[in-house]
């Protein structure tokens, strides 16, 4: 039953489409009329671009599903979002798979470009500047989704403002055992502990540079590049992996981050401890500043830290923030703790870090915390819980300058990008901000900022 009314639905769409899209061929500016119809089609299908072509083949994928036919369409803006919308069906199916198989085949899909591309504009009133690097929106994929940086591509192209790739370890490693993800859908959730597993620094780094030579703009091209940096499970020598990932992945950064918050290597959080973090945080920047820069100069350092941190953990780290100058926090990681809404579901008992909905209290308490605690000087990255425009909102009034989001994306699909940037604009709007900063740490004034 619920397949045939999705048909039905999609088979309605469709048919409105076709009649909206019903031109007289003649009219087409891409057809010559000098040329038959069949030597036109021709010349037009050569001339696309890849990214046109693939479009085109998924339209016609969608369309034969319910038996109609493939039309090309003149208004790529409309024709994206008609795709946004069309990817929703492919969300079912995900669900079926086991959580890690859907995730590789979400990260293939995104790596060949059979994934929507945005092709409308962002709102301007979601368009702000940080570091120097200019975003169009606030909206970025958190790291751990594409850990090898084989989607950048495909990842941007569907309307985040930033995207983050690692964590990224000096040595290829398989992680924990499997498995090792696993889906709370009722609670929306995700509890992982898959232990950095990665290609390690080498295959990053080389086609992070194929990637650089291709394009222009950012490092990533139109969009905001992050690189998340890690250590080896087995190494003993935590800086020493930090450092070599500074050298070997940075010129390819828009921004840098310093992971020391997984729950799932063990050691990993006591690098946030006051005095390890501090000569962590001094040795990376030291190998960041000996590296030759252009006049854009180096890529902003950030660090990652967890929600599970005492008052205390949470001062010394912005002391430390301050005190280096560190160019943002990001805010935050997993969760090991189990809220009570979580502790219902029996999957509640697997080990690893939980993320998605639950962790938005935890995570935007923290967040108020140090914002406060840095007094607004720092750039914050709010993450953990955002799976719509009023979360994201909530993020920037706590203090947050920009947001992440990555379990929300993993349930809804591409569609959730535009509507959670639509919605954050409405949201603007409605309180009566004119843009992203007037609203950041809207709910701290008052405090001691």
């Amino acid at each position: 039953m619920s397949r045939r009314i999705a048909f039905g639905f999609m088979k309605g769409s469709v048919t409105q489409k076709l009649k909206s899209m019903a031109v007289p061929i003649a009219n087409r500016r891409h057809y010559c009329s000098s040329s038959s119809s069949s030597s036109a089609t021709a010349t037009h299908k050569s001339n696309l671009p890849p990214s046109s072509r693939m479009g085109r083949l998924l339209t016609g994928a969608v369309i034969g599903l319910v038996g109609g036919a493939y039309v090309s369409t003149l208004d790529e803006p409309t024709f994206s979002g008609w795709l946004f919308s069309a990817s929703k069906l492919a969300n079912p199916l995900f669900a079926l798979l086991d959580p890690e198989v859907a995730h590789r085949l979400a990260i293939s899909a995104a790596a060949r470009g059979l994934v929507p591309k945005e092709k409308r504009p962002d709102q301007q009133i979601l368009g702000l500047e940080v570091w120097g690097r200019r975003f169009s929106n606030p909206i970025g994929l958190s790291a751990g989704f594409d850990k090898n940086a084989e989607a950048v591509d495909g990842l941007l192209g569907l309307g985040f403002g930033f995207v983050e790739v690692g964590s990224v370890t000096p040595l290829p490693q398989e992680g924990n055992p499997k498995p090792r993800m696993f889906r709370l859908r009722d609670q929306g959730a995700i509890i992982n502990r898959c232990g950095f597993n990665g290609d390690g620094i080498a295959a990053v780094a080389k086609r992070l540079e194929a990637q650089h030579e291709a394009k222009h703009g950012g490092k990533a091209g139109p969009g905001i590049l992050g690189v998340n940096i890690g250590k080896n499970k087995t190494s003993e020598d935590a800086a020493a992996d930090y450092v070599q990932g500074v050298h070997s992945l940075s010129q390819y950064a828009d921004y840098l981050v310093i992971n020391v918050s997984s729950p799932n290597t063990p050691g990993l959080r006591q690098l946030q401890g006051r005095n390890q973090l501090k000569d962590l945080v001094k040795k990376v920047k030291a190998a960041r500043d000996e590296m030759k820069w252009g006049k854009e100069g180096p890529p902003p350092l950030l660090v990652k830290i967890a929600p599970d941190l005492s008052k205390q953990d949470l001062e010394d780290i912005a002391a430390v923030a301050l005190d280096l100058s560190l160019d943002g926090l990001i805010i935050s990681n997993t969760t090991i703790s189990r809220p009570e809404v979580v502790a219902i579901n029996p999957v509640s008992k697997e080990s690893g870090g939980l993320s998605g909905k639950p962790l938005f209290s935890l995570s935007n308490d923290i967040l108020k915390d140090v914002y406060v605690l840095t007094k607004g000087k720092i750039p914050l990255v709010g993450c953990g819980g955002v799976s719509s425009g009023e979360d994201a909102y909530k993020k920037i009034r706590a203090g947050a300058t920009l947001v992440q989001l990555y379990s929300a994306f993993a349930y809804g699909g591409p569609a959730l990008i535009p509507q959670i940037k639509a919605e954050l604009a409405d949201c603007l709007k409605r309180d009566g901000f004119k843009s992203i900063y007037e609203a950041v740490g809207a709910d701290c004034r008052g405090s001691d900022v």
